[in-house]
């Protein structure tokens, strides 16, 4: 009978060991890093990159000391990381594209009135 109990007890603490990440789970979140860095992150969104990497890091290290819950959520904060990285680039570029246009609009409407004599709007 206490064969039986250490046997269930054994069992029931390797089910509930979280399973280490597949070097795959890392691969993603290195491949959401570079892509955030094609995107321009290093210049529009260095805060967002440097939390991806450092989460990447501390992913690895949980993956040492067998703290593998831990780094399975490091891998996904990581990869959030990245996502917001590439989408506040994006969001950059984007907003430095309506600058130019706005200046761009300025000078006409300016040409427009020194060439007409009427003012624009």
């Amino acid at each position: 009978m206490r064969i039986l109990i250490v046997v269930i007890v054994g069992l029931s603490v390797v089910s509930c060991a979280a399973p280490r990440p597949t070097p795959d789970a890392f691969n993603t979140a290195q491949a959401s890093i570079a892509a955030a860095e094609r995107a321009g992150a290093a210049e529009h969104a260095p805060v967002e990159l440097r939390f991806a990497r450092e989460k990447l890091a501390e992913a690895n290290k949980g993956i040492e000391f067998q703290q593998y819950d831990k780094s399975f959520f490091l891998l996904e904060q990581s990869e959030i990381n990245s996502e917001l990285a590439i989408e506040k680039s994006g969001a950059s570029k984007l907003r430095a594209e309506v600058t130019d246009l706005a200046r761009s609009i300025e000078i006409l409407r300016e040409e427009l009135e020194t060439e007409f004599g009427e003012v624009f709007e």
